[in-house]
């Protein structure tokens, strides 16, 4: 199993969304199990869970992890493929986010954008190294800084811009045979304080109080 798998097919992002097969994922990305263990811990009967199964085993999100004899019955054990899922922007490829139409360094959107197209492209990059069978050589820094004010990290933000793009000029070789080009994405914005509730989750509240 896989720690985490980007999803780029259309078809395959509407199936993971559907919330009893997302909840079948949660369940299968705990251990193996068949529709008749899935069908008591969700609720529903064996004949739909097998039916959820077989969509979500289609579009490569669970596959067979062995089968069992219960009595005369044969029961095939599922997995998830995947402990986690990513839905890459090109399942929405018709409107998916592009950093190159506006360039604002202190823009929240464009951040969110430059995320979207590092889902997209690093999701591409893995299928492509699987397919090969080859390691892909990657990298990322994260960490967390407290600024004490405002002027603080608007100091931090130059000095960073001014040590990457001394970096950058230092090691760029545009014309380097048999060189590789490599993007690099620099990223700062407020930690999110644990247990504050989403956008998602503020409408779910406010749907169940109206």
């Amino acid at each position: 199993m896989l720690d985490v798998t980007v999803i780029e097919d259309p078809e395959a992002a509407a199936v993971s969304l559907d919330p009893i097969r997302a909840r079948l994922l949660a369940e299968l990305a705990a251990g193996p199990a068949s529709a008749a263990m899935l069908a008591g811990q969700v609720g529903l009967p064996r004949q739909k869970v097998n039916y959820h199964l077989k969509t979500l085993e289609r579009h490569g999100l669970v596959e067979l992890a062995g089968e069992r004899r219960k009595g005369n019955v044969t029961e095939r054990l599922m997995r998830a493929t995947a402990a986690s899922y990513v839905i890459s922007p090109l399942a929405l490829a018709a409107v998916q986010p592009d950093p190159d139409r506006f360039r604002d360094q202190l823009s929240a959107r464009w951040l969110l954008a430059l995320g979207a197209r590092l889902v997209r492209d690093v999701g591409q990059l893995i299928t492509g190294a699987a397919k090969a069978r080859k390691r892909l050589a990657t990298y990322a820094l994260d960490g967390e800084v407290r600024f004490a004010s405002a002027a603080e990290r608007a100091a931090f933000i130059q000095e960073l811009t001014a040590g990457v793009t001394a970096l950058i000029r230092k090691y760029d070789a545009p014309d380097a045979e048999g060189g590789r080009d490599h993007r690099i994405v620099v990223a700062v914005h407020p930690t999110l304080k644990q247990n504050e509730p989403t956008e998602q989750t503020k409408l779910t509240e406010q749907t169940e109080l109206e």
